[in-house]
């Protein structure tokens, strides 16, 4: 009787292990659910979230997906100029001594505004000898009406009034001569200035871009003291293969990026396709003028342009190059949700490459922003968390 009742209390307690096990186990099964459950909820393969503290070492900019003509296009490099039309090389007309500098590097001047006095022997020398001309000429006026004063009341011959002419015509002459070497020489025809200093003006409204003159200096005429131009349009120079350039159309926009703006484009027009090709580089040189109001556009700057070939058809929605990033599954951008840390990650289709930009079609609209700097960190950080990142160890 008492070994029946030690083997029955052996198999109660034996139930009673296995049952804690089976719900100490479904609790534990359970919890491992409810934890991968959480861990799939609280991640969105659409958008990547950054880390606070790693966002502050992130580069991050953004422009919006811009649209532009469709059709073929052609990519040429060329180089920003001044616009022939609003530039001026100032220079002395004779040799002469600069006295005074009125104006410096950088300055906004309006046409005829004075730019230095310059001081010179040989204009003096022609104004005393327009001022000697001059009086001259007035005598011999005097001369011609006094003789036919004369002449009408037969007190003189006819042939002294024509002499008298004669000379009145040779002094005119030399007058009409005195001036016209006066302005040779820059000083005008102004007969009450005197001596030898004359005044250097500006040609044209726009910026002194470069000034050598110098107090005390001597002008050389062949070199300019002043350049003066207008940097609220100018021009850029490219050059086109001549299968190309010869279906630029006039008036064309074109698209116009440079190195030291990255991800921005300008906007430009064609003014002007060239007459000749160069037998060396078999190109055409193609002139492109951009308005530069804000002056960020400086003479000299290098340039990558597209521009439209024939006719356009519709248009085509375009982002930075630098926008996309290839992702296992395709192309992707990254767009800023508003949410500090946060980015949308979007699947776009890519089309051709258009200089600096590339054509989007399909995933994004017109005006939507797209990270351009640190959309490649951002796709690292996408991999990186694709790569299984698993930090539970199960």
């Amino acid at each position: 009787m008492r070994t029946a009742t030690t083997v029955l209390a052996t198999l109660l307690l034996l139930s009673a292990c296995r049952k804690e096990k089976a719900e100490h186990a479904d609790e534990h099964g359970h919890d491992e659910a409810s934890e991968q459950k959480g861990h799939d909820e609280g991640h969105d393969a659409s958008h990547v979230h950054i880390a606070p503290e790693m966002l502050r070492d992130l580069r991050v900019t953004t422009t919006p997906a811009s649209a532009r003509p469709g059709g073929d296009s052609v990519t040429a490099l060329g180089e920003l100029t001044f616009s022939e039309d609003a530039y001026a090389e100032v220079a002395a007309p004779i040799p002469a001594r600069v006295g005074a500098v009125y104006v410096t590097t950088g300055q906004q001047v309006k046409e005829g505004e004075k730019l230095a006095e310059l001081h010179s022997p040989e204009l003096g020398k022609a104004r005393a000898a327009l001022q000697a001309a001059s009086a001259r000429a007035g005598v011999a006026r005097q001369g011609v009406e006094r003789k036919r004063a004369l002449a009408a009341e037969r007190i003189v011959a006819q042939k002294d009034v024509q002499a008298a002419e004669v000379e009145a015509a040779a002094a005119e002459a030399e007058l009409a001569g005195a001036r016209a070497e006066l302005a040779a020489l820059g000083g005008g025809e102004d007969t009450s200035r005197a001596g030898a200093g004359f005044v250097l003006r500006a040609p044209l409204h726009g910026t002194i871009i470069e000034r050598d003159a110098r107090m005390g200096q001597m002008a050389d005429p062949s070199k300019p003291l002043f350049r003066v131009g207008d940097l609220g349009s100018l021009w850029l120079i490219v050059h086109a293969f001549e299968r190309d350039a010869v279906r630029i159309q006039p008036q064309a926009e074109a698209r116009v990026t440079f190195a030291a703006f990255p991800g921005r484009e300008f906007s430009a027009r064609v003014g002007h396709v060239g007459q000749r090709v160069d037998a060396a580089s078999r190109t055409i040189s193609v002139r492109l003028v951009l308005e530069n109001r804000d002056g960020l556009l400086k003479p000299g700057m290098s340039a990558t342009a597209s521009i439209p070939l024939g006719g356009t058809d519709g248009t085509i929605t375009t982002v930075p190059a630098a926008a996309l990033q290839r992702l296992e599954n395709g192309w992707v951008a990254f767009l800023p949700t508003g949410e500090r840390g946060s980015f949308e990650r979007r699947e776009v289709g890519r089309g051709r490459t258009l200089g600096d930009h590339v054509e989007v079609l399909s995933g994004l609209k017109v005006g939507e922003q797209v990270v351009v700097d640190g959309a490649f960190l951002l796709k690292a950080e996408v991999e990186k968390s694709a790569g299984g990142g698993d930090d539970h160890g199960h």
